[in-house]
């Protein structure tokens, strides 16, 4: 452009519109885009270490908005925005930072303030909180977390690309109506099913039984299957900022294991116990005359295995009315423990407490 035509009212007018037209244009198009919001909570995607080739690293330091800083491509598809709930390694999650998200996660969507969440969260305990929020979040608007096996700060990190796969699948149309899900190293897995299979790997979560349920891939997302959970999916729990969950523990089985634990919760007047039995949750004589105890005590004692697959089935290898006993179905015992605290602060009658097992 010419000086002169730069001096030129009308030039200048016509560039002032074109300028004014591009913003419009922009401004549209962001407002378009899907928004969401990134819970986050610590874990290692959030870690930063003193090395960058070195396994080393302490959890939950690192901001949110720096680590959506991590992924500026998104912002061509979605409106993001972060929020700090927590910031601590997921070994030290608790039941009240379950609720603070699982409040925040109903409050955003009954305020309408997003179109899908995600959930950022260390990889230790994130298959018990996906689990958690998927049986008290209501709205069948999308729940995904995420995480990473190595911090930040390191080497070939994946956090920035598991965050980048989360968000799409969070906005996906037919995330939908699917309950909480966990993306992870490409894959989607259901809440209920996913299950952490690794200690260091990048390919850490799996679903023994059922296997992902989709995957994330170069920006987008396909479903193989539905839960068929999902199909008629039971009424979520009810949970507000008053909700006191029961006590509920779990006690491990193993070779020539005594009763100790068993007798030591009895003592403390626990709501429930969960045996992490062998096999098809089975226990020792030691176990089984701890678990009359313990349910003559009024304890509700859930059978559940420590095998990774399988279910453990009901009045079989143990006589399950007989012992007053009810069995997890293939929940494992970290998930049973959940649902057995939520369904707890409805009923305690076992064919009830059985059948929500059954159900959830």
């Amino acid at each position: 452009m010419t000086s002169k035509s730069k001096n030129n009212p009308i030039m200048k007018k016509l560039l002032s519109i074109l300028v004014l037209l591009f913003i419009t244009v922009q401004v549209y198009a962001q407002a378009q885009l899907p928004r969401v919001i990134i819970l986050a909570t610590g874990g290692t995607i959030a870690g930063a270490g003193a090395s960058a080739d070195r396994a080393g690293y302490t959890a939950g330091k690192i901001p949110i908005d720096d680590l959506i800083g991590t992924i500026p491509s998104v912002k061509k598809i979605a409106n993001i925005s972060g929020e700090q709930i927590a910031s601590v390694g997921s070994q030290d999650m608790t039941i009240d930072v379950w609720k603070k998200l699982a409040i925040r996660i109903n409050e955003i969507y009954a305020k309408n303030e997003a179109d899908a969440i995600v959930v950022t969260h260390g990889t230790d305990t994130q298959e018990e909180t996906a689990y958690f929020l998927d049986l008290v979040v209501p709205s069948d608007k999308p729940v995904v977390l995420t995480g990473s096996m190595r911090p930040a700060t390191a080497i070939s990190a994946d956090g920035p690309k598991n965050l980048y796969d989360a968000i799409t699948v969070a906005i996906n149309p037919e995330t939908k109506g699917r309950g909480v899900l966990v993306s992870f190293n490409e894959g989607i897995f259901d809440a209920r099913e996913v299950m952490k299979m690794s200690t260091t790997k990048t390919n850490a979560f799996d679903s023994p039984n059922t296997g992902a349920i989709g995957q994330a891939y170069d920006g987008r997302v396909e479903y193989y299957s539905n839960s068929v959970r999902e199909v008629n999916p039971p009424k979520p729990l009810q949970l507000t900022a008053d909700t006191k969950l029961p006590r509920v523990d779990i006690v491990y089985m193993y070779a020539d294991a005594p009763a100790d634990q068993i007798d030591f919760l009895i003592s403390k007047k626990v709501d429930g116990i969960v045996i992490a039995g062998v096999g098809n949750g089975n226990f020792n004589k030691a176990y089984m005359d701890a678990v009359k105890r313990a349910v003559a005590a009024g304890i509700i004692v859930c059978r559940a295995s420590r095998a990774p697959s399988g279910r453990v089935v009901l009045h079989d290898e143990i006589n399950d009315e007989e012992l007053g006993t009810i069995v997890s179905d293939d929940l494992t015992p970290q998930k049973a423990r959940i649902l057995l605290m939520l369904a707890l602060t409805r009923t305690k009658d076992k064919k009830q407490l059985q059948e929500v097992f059954f159900t959830y």
